[in-house]
């Protein structure tokens, strides 16, 4: 069979790509080894830590601070099997989702393997397809750590979204993204949490000033941190398992999450064969429009490298796609907002302080707590603040870091701002409605020349 376009992986970045290709006249196939479409992300990712981030948080606020607001509920009891259920539920009806996408886009959906054999081919299962390009959206998988024996009650993110109850005592290796909000999900739901990180801070990526503030009110939340520590070890122990690092004495607990990091997804593809090229970590090496070393072939997401986010993978590939139909393409790498699910939310965009400093960047700064802003007295969630970086000349805005409530929500203003080129005077003079915590955005804009009105 024969196709315009035949994409591998029905991850964020390849089915995006798909339907964004057949929106553009293409006949496009698409090819997932797993039964279940949406990859990782939708899977066991994104969107099931999401559920679990939730969820664990409405049986925190139950056991205490509904209390604030006037609500008895008397006892709180964890009903896990409910929890996992729902999040279940929810995973199952946006896999479905993304196949009936498909078919009203009229792409095909191959499931098995994929090889590529050549330019234009792809073999998956018996069959061979063969068309006029090809999209590499493989994704991610979890990495490796030398001296942890994965198994049993060591695992990844993929096993801690699957506890049957509450770990007595968890080890995360790992203080990233994935470490941390899986790593609050067990800590909410009654787990003592021990976070092991080979770096001296946490977040690595994140302004360092906010994530030092996080790290405190992670802590306040009772997960524990030793940071600048090499694990060198972790195996299993009785029922359950032993942590060793140097610097620290060996830790007991009940599970381990390995969460170090992710490398591409590129086994048994058959890059090699047709030449297309990686570089020494593994990543495919793309050139412009995500082309790679082989004509027709392409690249796009976590497999390319960068910031390996489910929202830059379908940036890349609609872009992708259309540049091979109109001739032009474009992703603004600088206006991809990233976000730490837990409690309060940590949200950025841009350039951070270190950044900007290590460059050479003539830069303001503005700042405004959550804690002066009314809404957020209302709803009884006043941690945090937002951050605000612009050029000291031009007031161009570089950055915008916020730790607070629905900061998830509240980026996609900033990531906007960036894109249109705003200064932080455009961004104050906005009329923000009242009372809302948006409003922390506009005071920071204020504040960066000094001229918050509510402060």
């Amino acid at each position: 069979m024969s196709y315009d376009l035949i994409v591998i992986g029905a991850g964020p970045g390849g089915y995006i790509g798909a339907i964004r290709a057949a929106q553009l006249g293409l006949k496009v196939a698409v090819i997932e080894k797993e039964k279940a479409l949406g990859g990782t992300c939708l899977r066991v990712g994104c969107i099931p830590s999401k559920a679990l981030l939730e969820s664990s948080e409405v049986y925190a606020r139950a056991q205490g601070e509904m209390a604030t607001h006037g609500v008895k509920v008397g006892s709180v009891e964890l009903d896990l099997g409910a929890m996992m259920a729902r999040k279940k539920k929810i995973v199952t009806m946006l896999s479905g989702g993304v196949q009936s996408l498909f078919k009203k886009h009229g792409i095909e959906r191959k499931q098995g393997h994929a090889t590529i054999l050549g330019p234009g081919r792809v073999k998956v299962g018996d069959e061979e397809l063969t068309g006029e390009s090809i999209l590499i959206a493989t994704g991610s998988v979890s990495s490796p750590l030398k001296g942890v024996e994965l198994g049993g009650v060591i695992g990844t993110s993929t096993e801690a979204l699957e506890y049957e109850q509450p770990p007595g005592h968890l080890v995360v290796i790992g203080a990233g993204v994935i470490g941390l909000e899986l790593g609050s999900v067990w800590a909410r739901l009654g787990s003592r949490v021990t976070v092991l990180e080979y770096l001296d801070r946490i977040l690595p990526g994140i302004d360092g000033d906010l994530a030092v503030k996080t790290q405190r009110l992670l802590e306040k939340q009772g997960l524990a941190f030793h940071l600048g520590v090499r694990v060198t070890g972790a195996r299993p122990d009785g029922k359950g398992a032993v942590v060793e690092a140097e610097g620290i004495m060996p830790i007991h607990c009940d599970r381990v999450l390995l969460a170090v990091g992710r490398r591409p997804n590129t086994e048994s593809l058959g890059l090699e064969s047709v030449g297309v090229q990686v570089d020494k970590r593994g990543f495919i090496t793309v050139g412009e429009g995500y082309q790679t070393a082989v004509p027709g072939i392409y690249a796009i997401g976590d497999v390319i490298g960068g910031l390996m986010l489910a929202h830059k993978a379908e940036e890349e590939a609609v872009a992708c796609v259309e540049r091979l139909v109109t001739g032009y393409g474009h992703v603004n790498y600088n206006a991809i907002p990233g976000v730490v699910y837990i409690e309060p939310e940590l949200a950025a965009v841009g350039k951070t302080q270190e950044e900007l400093e290590a460059e050479g960047t003539p830069f303001k700064v503005g700042r405004f707590p959550y804690m002066a802003n009314a809404r957020a007295r209302a709803l009884h969630m006043t941690e945090g603040e937002a951050k605000i970086l612009a050029h000291r000349d031009t007031d161009r805005i570089l950055g915008v870091h916020i730790l607070g409530a629905r900061a998830g929500e509240l980026i996609a203003e900033a990531t906007a701002a960036i894109e249109f080129g705003a200064t932080s005077e455009d961004l104050a003079r906005v009329c923000h409605a009242h009372p809302t915590l948006a409003e922390v955005v506009k005071e920071a804009a204020l504040a960066v020349d000094g001229r918050t009105l509510n402060l």
